[in-house]
């Protein structure tokens, strides 16, 4: 049996990962947070051990690693973004693999450090890129590559989730912890658009607030006016008077994909492409990280160029 420890075990997406544990028949060890509200272990693993102090967590690990008895093998990262890098480091030294929740990390040399390491210890960092195992994006990329190449695609890319009062008073409203909302809740979508479309070309922000965002992009094969809110008004009427609160969409010359369902167990697909060694690794998130930290340091330009028809509707 595949043995796992978890870093965050009281975050949001703590739970998808203790679930992808489970349904690929590993077991739980040891968790860590500071925080103590983790009873949905009791759901997953009741029996793992858990600490919250990372001392005392990282003396546990240190037994099993040397005593051979349950030596951890993969090491999940939960926590705020900007303690991923330097958790996944700590999972390598400790012997482990590391699979890294997004963003991998805050700005692209962070990745750099992240690949010596690896070199020095055999060991690896796989990362959380749940998209490109998601059937509707596959399928996209099917199309995409079969279609002429004449010109290139033109692509309006949408996602709304939204967020309580609570976001912007937690760590993921600090932009220095979250890397506020384009690499927050974005980067799996810039990733996705480097998936389908190629490598990154221009990069044009026209809003960043703490809770909306929107630029355009091009790729080698794609333009792309992007937005991103935690605003549920900004849901589409329509969606929100059914009770839908998150709105993802991509239209690709003019044909609409919603892909607003389809998220539950894609967690599990990451899991098992990475126990069957087909994970996704460092190098593979350099673009969209580039892409997240340029959209975090440019002065927006407003409603000028190619802007994304929402966006008109979400400026208040």
């Amino acid at each position: 049996m595949t043995n796992f420890a978890l870093i965050g075990a009281a975050g949001y997406i703590a739970p998808r990962h203790m679930q992808a544990i489970k349904e690929t028949e590993g077991t739980l060890s040891a968790a860590f947070d500071p925080n103590d509200s983790v009873g949905i272990i009791d759901s997953y693993f009741p029996d793992a051990h858990f600490f919250t102090e990372f001392e005392r967590f990282d003396r546990h690990i240190d037994k099993l690693q040397r005593t051979g008895t349950a030596p951890i093998d993969y090491m999940a990262i939960c926590s705020p973004n900007y303690l991923h890098d330097s958790h996944s480091r700590f999972a390598l030294r400790a012997g482990a693999d590391a699979i890294c929740e997004k963003p991998l990390v805050l700005n692209p040399w962070n990745i750099d450090g992240l690949i010596e390491m690896e070199q020095a210890t055999g060991r690896n960092i796989h990362t959380i890129l749940q998209l490109r195992v998601h059937p509707a994006i596959i399928a996209l990329r099917d199309k995409i590559a079969a279609a002429p190449r004449d010109k290139k695609f033109e692509v309006d890319l949408s996602y709304v989730t939204s967020r309580g009062n609570w976001y912007l008073q937690s760590w993921k409203g600090d932009v220095n912890k979250s890397g506020g909302i384009a690499t927050n809740i974005g980067v799996h979508f810039f990733d996705m658009l480097y998936f389908l479309f190629g490598n990154l070309q221009d990069n044009v922000t026209h809003m960043n607030e703490p809770t909306k965002a929107a630029g355009f992009l091009e790729y080698e094969n794609a333009r792309v006016r992007w937005v991103l809110s935690l605003d549920e008004t900004d849901v589409p009427a329509k969606l929100r008077d059914q009770g839908q609160r998150t709105y993802r969409s991509i239209t690709v010359n003019g044909e609409e994909i919603e892909f607003s369902g389809g998220f539950t167990d894609l967690h599990t697909r990451s899991y098992q492409e990475i126990l069957a060694g087909r994970g996704f690794g460092l190098e593979e998130n350099r673009t969209a990280i580039q892409a997240v930290s340029t959209i975090r340091d440019a002065t927006p330009t407003g409603l000028v160029g190619d802007y994304h028809p929402m966006l008109k509707d979400i400026v208040k």
